[in-house]
C-alpha cells in the first residue's frame, strides 16, 4: 500500500554545539508525521558533500542554514510530494537530480541528508515497525559494540589538549551491550577521578572526552589504561582502545605536525610510531592515521600493521563510493567509517556499507561533534550489521541517548538480540 507524501517541510534548529542545523518534518496523506534532524563535523575531509551555509555575517557567525532550509520547502518538498514514502532510493535519487552536482553543493547535502533520513523514519512509522527493522535485512541486526571516546584532543578542543583527536575504549569484551555500556561508565568515571586526583582538567569537550593539559601524545593511553584497570577490567581482554588521529588537521607543508611533542615527522615516521603504539598497548584500530590525500603513505601503514588491527579511512573515503573503490584496488586501509551526512543520502550510505561488506572491510557508523537528540545512527547500525558504533563518551545528552537507543533495541530484540562483541573486529581481515 502506497504511503504517499502529503508536505515535507524544514526548519533552522540547533545542533549539542549551538550552531545552526535542520531538521525535517514529513506529513503524509494519512496523517503521519515524522521528524530527523541533521548532524554537523568540525573535522571534515575536504572530499566531504557540502554543507550548505548562508555566510551570512549578521547571523550565527555566517553558519545559518535559512539558504538549506529555503532549498527544502521551495524545491526539494514540492518535487516529492506525492511520491510514495516508501520509495526511499527512487526519493534519494530524485534529490540528487534536482541539485545536479556531484557533491550536493547547489541544494546542500545537510539539506538532502535531511530529508533522505526524515523519508527514512516517516516510513517506518507508516509501515507500523521500528526503524531498524524497516531498513534491516532480517539477517543482518545485530547490537554493535559502543567505542567510547574518553578523551579528546585536536580542532574537537580547539587544540587545547592533545594533537590526536580521539582516544575510545572499546568494551567488547561484555556479554550485551547493557554490560558494556556499564563498563564504559565505570571506566568513564574512574578516568575522571584519576586526572582530578592528579589535577587535571575534568572539563569535557564537543563529545563528551576529557581534555587534560597531557606532556605527550602517548599520555592519555596510559591513563585510560589505569583507569579500565582501577575499574576492575582487563585492557585488551575486556576493554580495549581505539584511536582517531585525524592526521589532515596537523598535516602542514607535507609534514605531520605534533604540537605536543613540538616534532615534525614524515609519513613514515608517523608509521613507526603507530607501530609502536599497537606493539604497546591494547589497540584494536586507528582512524585517519594518515591525510586524507596521503594514498602513498596509507598503503605503506596497510602494509605494516594492517594485518593487526583496523585501519579505519574517514577523511580518507567520506562514505564516498569512488573513494572507497579507490582504497580497495590500492589496498590502503582495511575499514571505512560511516558518516550519512558525509554523501548525503541513506541509499548512497548503504551502498558505501555493501561495498566495504563485499570486500571484507570493515565498518564502522559515526556521529559528528555537532549532534542532535536523534538516534537515528543506532537503529541504522544495528540494521545494517554494523559490529561497531562511534557515538562519543557517556555524557551529554546527545551521545548518551544513541547508548540508551541500544539497550532499548537490545531489550526489543530480547533473545534474538546478538551483541557483535570482540569477532566484529575481526572481520576486517576475513578471520572469525
Amino acid at each position: 500500500m502506497k504511503e504517499p507524501i502529503k508536505s515535507i517541510r524544514g526548519r533552522e534548529i540547533l545542533d549539542s554545539r549551538g550552531n545552526p542545523t535542520i531538521e525535517v518534518e514529513i506529513e503524509l496523506n494519512s496523517g503521519i508525521i515524522g521528524f530527523e534532524s541533521v548532524p554537523s563535523g568540525a573535522s571534515t575531509g575536504t572530499h566531504e558533500a557540502v554543507e550548505l551555509r548562508d555566510k551570512d555575517s549578521k547571523r550565527f557567525g555566517r553558519k545559518g542554514v535559512l539558504n538549506a532550509v529555503r532549498n527544502i520547502n521551495s524545491i526539494i518538498g514540492p518535487a516529492l510530494q506525492g511520491k510514495d514514502i516508501t520509495a526511499q532510493k527512487e526519493l534519494d535519487e530524485l534529490m540528487c537530480e534536482l541539485d545536479g552536482t556531484q557533491n550536493k553543493g547547489k541544494l546542500g547535502a545537510n539539506a538532502i541528508c535531511g530529508v533522505s533520513m526524515a523519508i527514512a523514519r516517516t516510513a517506518s512509522k507508516a509501515c507500523g515497525v521500528h526503524l531498524y527493522e524497516y531498513l534491516a535485512d532480517s539477517n543482518t541486526i545485530k547490537i554493535p559494540v559502543p567505542m567510547i571516546n574518553v578523551i579528546n584532543g585536536g580542532v574537537h578542543t580547539l587544540m587545547q589538549g592533545p594533537d590526536f583527536q580521539e582516544y575510545m575504549i572499546v568494551p567488547y569484551g561484555a556479554k550485551n551491550v547493557r554490560e558494556a555500556l556499564r563498563w564504559a561508565s565505570e571506566t568513564y568515571h574512574t578516568l575522571k577521578k584519576i586526572l582530578r586526583d592528579r589535577g587535571l582538567s575534568i572539563s569535557v569537550a564537543d563529545e563528551g572526552g576529557f581534555v587534560p593539559t597531557i606532556n605527550s601524545n602517548e599520555e592519555p593511553i596510559e591513563l585510560i589504561i589505569n583507569a579500565i584497570e582501577k575499574a576492575g577490567y582487563s585492557p585488551g581482554k575486556q576493554i580495549g582502545i581505539s584511536l582517531d588521529i585525524a592526521a589532515s588537521c596537523f598535516f602542514i607543508k607535507s609534514k605531520y605536525r605534533l604540537r605536543i611533542e613540538n616534532e615534525e615527522l614524515i609519513a613514515e615516521e608517523m608509521i613507526e610510531l603507530y607501530q609502536n603504539l599497537v606493539r604497546k598497548y591494547p589497540i584494536i584500530s586507528i582512524e585517519d592515521g594518515l591525510a586524507e590525500d596521503d594514498w602513498a603513505g596509507w598503503r605503506k601503514l596497510n602494509k605494516k600493521i594492517g594485518n593487526h588491527i583496523e585501519l579505519v579511512g574517514d577523511d580518507l573515503f567520506v562514505t564516498n563510493v569512488e573513494r572507497i573503490k579507490r582504497g580497495i584496488k590500492r589496498k590502503a586501509a582495511n575499514s571505512v567509517l560511516i558518516k550519512i551526512n558525509q554523501v548525503g543520502t541513506i541509499t548512497e550510505t548503504i551502498e558505501a556499507i555493501n561495498l566495504a561488506k563485499k570486500n571484507n572491510w570493515g565498518f564502522v557508523v559515526s556521529h559528528r561533534s555537532g549532534e542532535t537528540v536523534s538516534s537515528f545512527i543506532s537503529d541504522f547500525t544495528v540494521a545494517m550489521g554494523g559490529g561497531r558504533l562511534k557515538t562519543g563518551a557517556p555524557c551529554r545528552g546527545e551521545r548518551v541517548e544513541k547508548y540508551n537507543r541500544l539497550m532499548r533495541i537490545e531489550e526489543q530484540l530480547g533473545e534474538k538480540a546478538v551483541y557483535a562483541g570482540r569477532n566484529s573486529f575481526l572481520t576486517a581481515f576475513g578471520e572469525q
